[in-house]
């Protein structure tokens, strides 16, 4: 499995899991990221993650859906 990258405005510092979810459409909107980490396993540099909020930042490798993100 390859790993997708997510590009970060170069004017951002970090985005949020939410809205990394909704990006790569595993969630249509970000208000559904609660239930779907409720519902799912989501690691965020292998350690399990049900925060939606959480800051992602550049390298941080995020698995989800049977998918790899890394952020770059």
């Amino acid at each position: 499995m390859a790993i997708r990258q997510v590009k970060i405005r170069e004017d951002q510092e970090y985005i949020t899991l939410n809205v990394l979810l909704k990006i790569v459409d595993i969630i249509p909107t970000g208000g559904m990221a609660k239930i779907y980490l409720a519902e799912n396993d989501v690691y965020v540099n292998g350690e399990r993650e049900n925060r939606r909020g959480r800051k992602l930042y550049r390298g941080d490798i995020v698995k989800a859906n049977k998918a790899e993100f890394i952020i770059k």
